[in-house]
């Protein structure tokens, strides 16, 4: 165990406050290092975090080594990510290094193909949230299913807002979702009238950390705010013009509930893009993979050939129709993200020969 005894406060008791697990802590024990220097991401905007130890706040930023050292954006940290700081001056430090993560929460990035964007780092359950006056939708969902799934996190849904629904509205969200989703747990909330408050929090464990993921608009900082009993995060509604969520959280923020637990707030997301992680397309569709093994061939795509299980069971209504059409999709979008990786990888690998190339050719000329 990490010791108790280095500073007044108890170091180790804090850091386990903030969702230190047994296993990064054994992981520290084997790799010794004053445990002082061991902190939290519990803030980043924009390249700027702030780290805790449990006690003191620090204002950090990354090294340079880890700025032009890293290969992807993987290599920096995130939200939720255990780091190793030199702390200066009162309330400045040095972030390190990052500690092995337990889980990785990821999209495509935006506009940026073969990119993945961080949404935060140990996680151990998501909160999907869905307005369910205006915002459910399936489609989506098993969109953010996969994101986790791909991710190693337990995904929870909420459908919140239900004050502005009727009872036979909800039943008809929770009948769709018994025929396409029904393993999915879910909780009716209104942060509203408080209806579901006491099940989430019931839900969410010491030392645990959770994140609230979902669009714009749907109720994530709200329902924050009631967990934390404080006005801690601005709040949207949803434009009455257009429908959609205003863009209200700007950054990332991990806070620590009045029971213990840890529960992340995210941005609001109007697109997730899937990366190249397939384990998760075939937890959410486990059907179809289940079908999929008794096709005749061990390459079917399942699209028209001919002995596809896959298709056959379609058919027969055994799947889903419009979730067989979602899983295509998706699929073919991991599919064109593992092609565009693979194509800059290529372009990236001949410009290198290039530059070797050339430095050689000067080296030989007597111009280096």
């Amino acid at each position: 165990m990490i010791s108790d005894k280095n500073n007044s406060g108890h170091p180790g008791k804090r850091l386990r406050e903030l969702g230190l697990t047994p296993e990064l802590e054994n992981y520290i024990m084997k790799n010794p290092g004053d445990p002082s220097l061991i902190a939290r991401v519990i803030r980043e905007h924009r390249e700027r975090y702030a780290v805790s130890d449990g006690k003191n706040e620090y204002d950090a930023e990354i090294t340079g080594n880890m700025r032009y050292s890293a290969v992807s954006r993987r290599d920096f940290p995130a939200v939720g990510d255990w780091v190793t700081i030199t702390p200066y001056g009162p309330d400045q430090a040095v972030i390190n290094g990052i500690l092995p993560r337990k889980s990785l929460l990821t999209r495509q990035a935006v506009g940026k193909p073969g990119e993945i964007q961080i949404i935060s780092a140990n996680i151990d359950y998501a909160f999907i949230v869905q307005a369910i006056s205006n915002n459910f939708n399936i489609n989506r969902l098993e969109r953010y299913l996969t994101v986790c799934y791909s991710a190693g996190i337990e995904p929870l849904l909420v459908l919140s807002k239900t004050d502005l629904v009727t009872r036979d509205e909800m039943d008809a969200v929770v009948r769709a979702l018994e025929k396409r989703e029904s393993s999915v747990k879910h909780i009716m909330l209104s942060n509203v009238t408080r209806e579901g408050i006491d099940k989430v929090i019931s839900m969410m464990k010491r030392g645990i950390t959770y994140c609230v993921i979902g669009s714009s608009g749907v109720g994530k900082s709200t329902l924050i705010n009631t967990l934390l009993q404080r006005e801690a995060l601005r709040t949207g509604a949803i434009s009455t013009s257009t429908n959609k969520g205003r863009h209200v959280t700007e950054h990332r923020e991990l806070f620590v509930l009045e029971n213990g637990s840890i529960i992340i707030d995210t941005p609001g997301m109007k697109e997730l893009g899937l990366t190249d992680d397939a384990e998760g397309l075939n937890t959410t569709f486990g059907d179809i993979l289940r079908f999929a093994l008794e096709c005749r061939f061990p390459d079917c795509r399942h699209l028209n050939e001919v002995g596809c299980a896959v298709l056959e069971a379609v058919e027969k209504g055994t799947i889903d129709r419009e979730s067989y059409e979602n899983y295509l999709k998706m699929m073919k979008e991991q599919e064109r993200y593992t092609t565009t990786v693979a194509e800059k990888r290529r372009r990236e690998k001949h410009f290198g020969k290039m530059l070797k190339n050339y430095h050689r050719l000067k080296r030989e000329n007597g111009e280096e």
